[in-house]
């Protein structure tokens, strides 16, 4: 199905994707920074059998429009943004599901409009200062300030940079070594991201990464009463296992599920077993998503 645009109260273009059943339950899909859907590519058919599943790209990413303000992209707007599209397609309600930075932006979204969030499914993301807990330890967040500093200042050579290395062998090996596990990941449902990054100007990820780094929602967990389920990898290196265990402390009623063996893509190494929880879990909540 084609994307159709929804335009924001300060006239930014959002590209929209709805799928699905039009009188099935809603769910929202939201993604990482610098991602496009590619984490969604197994889940979403499974989530169209039942419900009607609405995905929109952030400002800058995918089809939507980069905008002239760059301090709109962030955490708070994105959430913002969300509320937007369910508006604009008559959504009263919806379950939310974030992976990686979209878990900070459900959180947010579920803060903003707590009686229209049916349920929160926050996957393989932190809940506060990613960069602060990345690969271990805190150097993320010492470095983005000067990485965005030499951003602004090498902008073109930079983005040159950016387009030819991204979509290369030595990137995906690079992504192996660091954050995927090769073994449970088919080469080809990786690929889109780094080819998606590639076409996104590196100062829109910078910004949202800004964002990312300084935003935190655990000044409002306790109050997020909704069913929800935390998805997990056991070996994600971008959000350790003790940052899962405690979102799903905080969220009150929360389950966790952790995936044997799962990295930071853990949606797509394990889809299976994502869905047959997510089935079991819903119909407890007598959501039925699945």
């Amino acid at each position: 199905m084609p994307a159709i645009f929804v335009e924001t109260p300060d006239g930014s273009l959002l590209s929209v994707r709805v799928t699905g059943q039009p009188s099935g339950p809603a769910v929202l899909l939201c993604d990482g920074v610098g991602c496009d859907g590619y984490i969604w590519r197994y889940l979403r058919p499974a989530l169209e059998r039942r419900c009607r599943v609405v995905h929109f790209h952030y400002r800058g990413h995918g089809q939507s429009e980069e905008p002239d303000d760059q301090r709109t992209l962030t955490i708070e707007q994105s959430a913002r943004d969300a509320w937007t599209v369910l508006d604009h397609l008559g959504l009263e309600k919806a379950t939310l599901m974030g992976h990686s930075m979209g878990v900070q932006v459900i959180l947010q979204a579920a803060h903003l409009e707590p009686q229209r969030t049916v349920a929160l499914v926050p996957m393989c993301g932190a809940f506060e200062r990613p960069l602060d807990t990345f690969q271990g330890n805190d150097l993320g967040s010492r470095l983005l300030p000067f990485l965005t500093g030499a951003a602004l200042r090498y902008q073109a050579g930079l983005r040159k940079l950016w387009q030819r290395w991204l979509p290369t062998e030595l990137a995906y090996q690079l992504s192996v070594a660091t954050e995927i596990n090769a073994k449970m990941i088919r080469r080809d449902d990786f690929l889109p991201y780094l080819n998606h990054m590639a076409r996104l100007n590196p100062l829109v990820f910078l910004a949202f990464l800004q964002s990312a780094a300084h935003h935190s929602a655990r000044h409002c967990l306790a109050d997020l009463t909704m069913p929800a389920l935390v998805v997990a990898g056991q070996r994600d290196n971008f959000t350790p296992g003790r940052l899962q265990h405690e979102l799903a402390q905080l969220l009150k009623g929360a389950e966790l599920l952790e995936i044997p063996g799962g990295s930071h893509t853990a949606p797509l190494e394990l889809p299976d077993l994502i869905a047959l929880r997510l089935e079991l879990w819903s119909r407890r909540h007598g959501l039925d998503l699945l």
